[in-house]
């Protein structure tokens, strides 16, 4: 499974995009971190390896629903 696993400070998450088994808890031992999400800037930054997220549905993960809104969303635009 393709799932979001938090860290960050109290009140102020940060995610790692990971695969994961899916019976594991959401901080266990991932099999490989694929990204970051920042949901605290404005917009909420994101940065992904899309060839690893592609590897990996190939091979029959699945995608959480906020992983798979986050993929389905364009790439935020470089700040100027």
């Amino acid at each position: 499974m393709i799932r979001l696993a938090r860290f960050g400070a109290r009140k102020q998450p940060y995610y790692r995009v990971v695969v994961i088994e899916k019976e594991r808890a959401r901080n266990g031992r991932p099999v490989e971190v694929v990204g970051t999400y920042n949901p605290r800037t404005n917009p909420a930054t994101f940065e992904l390896k899309r060839e690893r997220i592609d590897h990996w549905v190939s091979k029959g993960a699945q995608l959480s629903d906020r992983v798979r809104k986050i993929v389905g969303s364009p790439a935020p635009a470089a700040a100027v």
